[in-house]
């Protein structure tokens, strides 16, 4: 899935260009191009479908120059997670009626790619001789408030004994206040929950049939349009009638064959400027820096983005900032306050124009 705008990464991230497509860690591939590369060491690369909107199918292209159009699924508006999971799951359908599948953001971080790996195999072996839907849940390592959380089950099911470390559901709490993460945290039950899917196609299409059976039946009814010239006409014909809604609440939550599988391979979703800042280096006055010719005086916890690696940057006696700069904008904001971004990006929009979103 790769069609969102990251707009809690802006001024970096905008529509033009928004996270996915950004080398936003420095490391010379931008997240998309990571997250394809860490899917081809689990299936061939012609099985990876990319679901994103239309206007950044040229984008793809750019990133991924060996990924063929028809394993582009280009979306003609946003509808959230669960129609453009029920698009790219019938579109499987009508090339391998028994496949299993994983559903991954395009824009998470994976430090252990190994593990990884490893747990994903584990879920596809699992949801393969099993009708049913797995998420990856990641071991928490603070009582995080941005994240939603996932609830092991202590009464285990006989479907996982020959699978030891997979667990029923019991729970999902999106993003609690930070008393309730706490004890989350402290409980050792709850596991954050990546927004990474495990399942066979059958068992995720009778669910679609079962809890969103509208948008189940638009994309059943395309199914002889799918890898055809009139795929993209039948597709535009049909989104504006998908309602929007995400997978999580309009499936997962509500089935009862959902299971967790607990990982830790080094995960973070990086959907703010204080996750990069958690899962960047750090200087000794426990600053980052990215990009650009940067001197810091009395400076501490900050973290710096500059888009432009030969700007000269100088900066004096801050505690806590975030300073993230593009060639046409320029963000000076207290790494506490960061959940205004959102906010601001709404006003800039309304004062400054679309320009700079």
């Amino acid at each position: 899935m790769a069609g969102g705008v990251g707009s809690r990464f802006w001024p970096v991230s905008r529509i033009a260009k928004p996270k996915q497509f950004l080398d936003i860690l420095g490391t010379g591939k931008s997240f998309l191009q990571m997250t394809y590369n860490r899917f081809a060491k689990i299936c061939k690369p012609e099985n990876i479908l990319i679901v994103t909107s239309d206007i950044y199918k040229d984008l793809v292209k750019e990133q991924l120059p060996l990924i063929s159009d028809n394993r582009i699924l280009l979306e003609p508006s946003r509808k959230n997670t669960a129609p453009c999971i029920a698009y790219a799951c019938y579109k499987i359908k009508a090339e391998c009626e028994n496949a299993n599948i994983v559903v991954t953001p395009a824009d998470h971080l994976v430090i252990d790619e190994t593990e990884f790996v490893n747990i994903v195999n584990k879920g596809l072996d699992f949801t393969k001789n099993n009708p049913t839907i797995v998420t990856l849940g990641i071991q928490p390592s603070r009582p995080e408030t941005e994240y939603g959380y996932i609830q092991k089950s202590n009464v285990t099911s006989p479907i996982t004994s020959d699978y030891k470390g997979i667990y029923p559901v019991k729970t999902f709490t999106e993003k609690p206040e930070l008393s309730v993460a706490k004890r989350f945290f402290q409980s050792g039950e709850f596991y954050w929950n990546s927004g990474i899917f495990i399942w066979n196609l059958n068992t995720i299409l009778d669910s679609f049939n079962q809890f969103l059976p509208e948008i189940n039946q638009l994309f059943l009814n395309g199914l002889s349009y799918y890898n055809t010239e009139s795929e993209d006409t039948y597709i535009r014909k049909i989104y504006p009638e998908c309602k929007s809604i995400s997978i999580d609440y309009g499936l997962i939550e509500k089935a009862e064959n959902v299971f967790v599988l607990p990982a830790d391979f080094g995960w973070s979703d990086l959907g703010t400027w204080g996750s990069l800042y958690e899962n960047s280096e750090k200087d000794l006055d426990k600053n980052t820096v990215i990009g650009g010719q940067v001197i810091l005086y009395n400076t501490k916890n900050c973290i710096v983005n500059m888009a432009n690696k030969n700007k000269l940057v100088v900066v004096r006696g801050l505690d806590g900032f975030i300073i993230a700069e593009t060639d046409d904008a320029l963000l000076v904001i207290p790494r506490n306050e960061e959940n205004n971004i959102r906010q601001i990006v709404n006003d800039v929009t309304l004062n400054k124009g679309e320009k700079f979103v």
